[in-house]
């Protein structure tokens, strides 16, 4: 392992720094070889078997050419669970796993109902389930791939969500529960923001998950908050992840909806990067 990783440390630079490639080369080994920590440290300089080399050697090709390691390996870890994920579901990241905390952490009913619009792998949903066991749990997505994905993620990790292929900017074509919390993660990076952004996002995520028009970056919040009107019960909550240059956008937008209680968080970056709203009584 000490030299494939010696090999992967000359094959990956620049493009990766030295503790990116050694966090790489840790995925590699215990998702891929299935080997613990202490048996990457106490097992470093043992021959592998020449399968596994090869295997190595191919990821390793797969990421020079800058494929992200999630979709190498077809997978990856949010909230302590793992999820397979295709070309229509975005990379889930770290930061969104203290929006699952926001929502779980919340004074909820006994059997919540619970809408996750625009599930994409279906991380948010799948994580909130696994917290709230006894929550009824949707999730939506205009992508019946992503949505496909969803349920295998759901299944795979031993938890009952109900997932739907659905158009959130057109929910009249389909009848609708009411919802105790609507969350979502919505699209929200601007279409002349994808300058400053990294080829490995840009080449490999879907973009229909990613961007919106710089004409109108609240799109889908606006409609998420109009569903919600009509859809969460009185003092139902809605939360949002957001852009974070547009903070003080979305606040103004859920206050001018009749929304109450609003709060806007920073995440672990220190970015504001999380809205909580609740329909007015």
């Amino acid at each position: 392992m000490f030299q494939l990783q010696r090999y992967a440390s000359g094959a990956l630079s620049p493009a990766y720094d030295e503790n990116e490639i050694r966090s790489l080369c840790s995925i590699i080994f215990s998702r891929l070889f299935h080997f613990t920590n202490i048996q990457i440290h106490l097992e470093k300089h043992t021959p592998l078997d020449e399968s596994l080399v090869d295997a190595f050697l191919e990821v390793v090709r797969c990421l020079r050419t800058g494929e992200p390691i999630q979709y190498v390996l077809g997978e990856a870890e949010f909230a302590g669970l793992t999820f397979r994920l295709n070309g229509d579901t975005l990379i889930p990241r770290p930061e969104t796993e203290e929006l699952v905390l926001w929502v779980t952490g919340e004074e909820l009913p006994e059997k919540p109902r619970i809408l996750d619009a625009g599930t994409g792998s279906g991380c948010i949903a799948v994580a909130v389930a696994r917290a709230l066991p006894e929550a009824e749990v949707l999730g939506v997505d205009i992508s019946s791939e992503a949505v496909a994905q969803a349920a295998e993620n759901a299944r795979l990790n031993g938890v009952r969500v109900d997932f739907k292929t659905r158009d959130i900017l057109r929910p009249e074509d389909w009848e609708w529960p009411v919802f105790d919390v609507i969350v979502s993660n919505p699209p929200y990076v601007r279409e002349s923001e994808k300058a400053g952004m990294a080829p490995r996002v840009l080449d490999y995520e879907p973009g229909r998950a990613l961007f919106v028009p710089d004409d109108d970056p609240l799109l889908f919040y606006r409609a998420i908050a109009d569903f919600g009107r009509s859809h969460l019960v009185p003092g139902g909550f809605l939360f949002f992840e957001i852009n974070e240059a547009l903070g003080a956008e979305v606040l103004s937008l859920l206050e001018g909806k009749g929304y109450a209680g609003l709060e806007l968080r920073n995440d672990v970056f220190d970015k504001p990067r999380f809205v909580r709203g609740r329909l007015s009584v």
